[in-house]
């Protein structure tokens, strides 16, 4: 069943409980405080926050070092808006 609204919480890594990989596929986009971001690891629309790499640090595994950053995120579904900028031309 596809829904066009996205996940409430959603993970880049494919290990976490977080990760849905058919959302990954339609493409995901986010706007954090208004502002469109490209780099956010994981989110969650009802917490508020998002996590987004800081720097070029990397964990024990590999993984970008992340920090937890509180405000508004819109979550939206990259084919949904291609379809509305059509619809609108």
């Amino acid at each position: 069943m596809t829904t066009d609204t996205p996940p409430d919480r959603l993970a880049a890594d494919p290990r976490s409980k977080f990760h849905d990989a058919a959302a990954f596929d339609r493409g995901i986009g986010i706007r954090f405080n208004g502002e469109e971001k490209h780099n956010v690891e994981e989110y969650c629309v009802s917490e508020g926050w998002v996590r987004l790499p800081v720097g070029r640090s990397l964990d024990r595994r590999g993984n970008a070092m992340t920090m937890k950053f509180n405000g508004t995120v819109e979550p939206y579904f990259l084919d949904i808006q291609a379809d509305t900028e059509t619809d609108a031309e």
